[in-house]
């Protein structure tokens, strides 16, 4: 599914109304007719609702009086409220405020504090609220009348209906300020990037995408930059004819573990194995190998010469040069450790590695010392950051990550030519093109140690079975969180381990591919 910025859909609008000659007018009818089809399929017993529709002075206002109209065709009792003066408004949203004027329809005009304080009694008694106050373009935080009146909206016990997207919601970051807590949403042609990211996917409440009219060729030719990932863009099933053997399903390198994380270094390998990697290698500390043979059982374990602390040291690298050998992608970084000698061997294989690489945690630290090494890697390279870890990454604040995922990511995959998935809630996966493609699956019984190991050893996995990065990343992310959703769907929504994940992650793939 396309995902559209504000600027993306209303270049799609203006060459729809140009090029094709369909009136804005017209796009306009559609939106509110189909918007108002989905409000009642919600509540299907509207005719007994009182319904409010809160429209400001700008197209979106436009859209909620052609919601009024055709409400008040259906039997409905409607009152419109304009939050504006009848004069301010222009072109097509004039134009269905005019409409909704010649049917007699109720209208209240409120322009300021002191007449919304004369009709705020009366806007609290709703069963439902439409919310046409603002569109697709805010870019300032909420403030004033506005404000005001969304504070009432969420405080009244009604059903909650945005059109296009929530007031005070940012449509191409998912950020706000004071803004509409709906319980549905409609939005137009496409849905945005705001609508999948946190906290504008929290906001938005059930969403549903209004075909208006714009023609495919269109959306094709302004080219969104934007994806939702979905069984239908990760692709068919992996093809595993009767005669194939492990040999055929990739060889998958683990670098991981130090003394008392050797559970990050199990969990990488052996979700790789119930990710479908045909032979998993785990190298680790030598003197932890004991330990993690006990842990992995389907997969092989290799030692690796280590620090005096007990991590990874410097002089393995001819080692793992030679486990590379033959090897389809490298895991590197759970429970890995940060010791000086660690952090080189880490830059020497950054570039050296001769296969894909997905690198995690203590790699991603590491990295962070020297991120220009990226740029000269021989081989794809993802990393799977958390916020912390993108913070150390960039030179970003944590709190300058969240309010910007997307572009965030997209800026330091495109600068360094590398494949970044931003981990959270809505994980980010972006690209060296600068595509981005957001992920729905996942749910907060996520928020529990572990987890990441998991999902690096997923993305290792298909990276070994020769999915390439972006199939790889795309593919990983959505299982995690599709196997994670299973179990909090039919088991608990929290209090499940990251080897509970790891488990449902066959079950998982096998909805992917049903799906596809």
């Amino acid at each position: 599914m396309y995902l559209v910025t504000a600027e993306e859909m209303r270049e799609m609008d203006r060459r729809t109304i140009e090029e094709f000659g369909i009136p804005g007018r017209v796009l306009m009818e559609n939106a509110g007719r189909g918007a108002t089809d989905i409000l009642c399929s919600h509540v299907q017993d509207i005719r007994t609702q009182k319904v409010g529709v809160a429209c400001g002075k700008g197209n979106n206002g436009g859209d909620g009086f052609v919601i009024a109209r055709c409400l008040a065709e259906r039997g409905v009792h409607v009152v419109a409220y304009l939050l504006c003066k009848t004069g301010d408004l222009t072109g097509d949203a004039k134009a269905n405020l005019d409409l909704v004027q010649k049917m007699g329809l109720p209208l209240v005009e409120i322009t300021d504090k002191e007449s919304l304080r004369e009709h705020q009694h009366a806007m609290q008694g709703f069963g439902v609220w439409v919310d046409a106050i603002l569109g697709t373009g805010l870019s300032t935080p909420v403030r004033g009348l506005y404000g005001e009146v969304i504070q009432i909206i969420n405080d009244s016990n009604a059903f909650v209906f945005a059109v296009d997207i929530a007031s005070g919601l940012f449509a191409d970051s998912g950020r706000c300020g004071l803004c509409i807590q709906a319980d549905a949403t409609a939005t137009f042609g496409f849905a945005k990037v705001g609508h999948m990211v946190m906290p504008g996917s929290g906001l938005t409440g059930k969403l549903h995408v209004v075909d208006i009219g714009i023609p495919k060729s269109i959306a094709k030719a302004v080219g969104a930059a934007h994806r939702l990932i979905s069984p239908q863009l990760l692709g068919p099933a992996l093809d595993r004819p009767k005669h194939i053997h492990k040999g055929d399903l990739g060889r998958l390198l683990v670098i991981a573990g130090s003394p008392g994380k050797t559970g990050a270094a199990a969990m990488a390998s052996m979700s790789a194995m119930r990710a479908g990697a045909g032979l998993v290698t785990l190298a680790a500390p030598q003197s932890l190998c004991p330990i993690l043979e006990g842990l992995v059982i389907e997969a092989m374990t290799t030692p690796l010469a280590e620090t005096q602390s007990g991590e990874i040291a410097l002089s393995a690298r001819e080692a793992i040069k030679k486990l590379l050998a033959g090897k389809s992608a490298l895991a590197i970084g759970p429970g890995l450790g940060t010791h000086e000698e660690t952090g080189k061997l880490m830059q020497a294989l950054l570039l050296e590695c001769p296969v894909p690489m997905v690198a995690d945690a203590d790699a991603l630290n590491l990295i962070a010392q020297n991120p220009t090494l990226l740029k000269r890697a021989p081989s794809p390279v993802i990393l799977t950051p958390h916020p912390g870890e993108m913070a150390r990454l960039t030179g970003l604040s944590t709190k300058g990550i969240q309010e910007n995922r997307t572009e965030v990511a997209r800026e330091f995959a495109v600068k360094n030519q590398v494949h970044v998935v931003l981990k959270g809630a809505n994980t980010v996966v972006a690209h060296p093109d600068g595509l981005v493609c957001i992920n729905p699956t996942g749910n907060p019984g996520m928020a529990s140690g572990g987890m990441g190991d998991v999902l690096t050893g997923l993305i290792g996995a298909f990276l070994a079975q020769g999915l390439g990065p972006e199939r790889s990343t795309r593919l990983g992310v959505f299982v995690h969180g599709a196997a994670a959703d299973l179990i909090a769907e039919n088991i608990a929504p929290a209090g499940y381990l990251a080897t509970d994940v790891m488990s449902m992650v066959p079950k998982a793939l096998a909805g992917v591919w049903k799906n596809a």
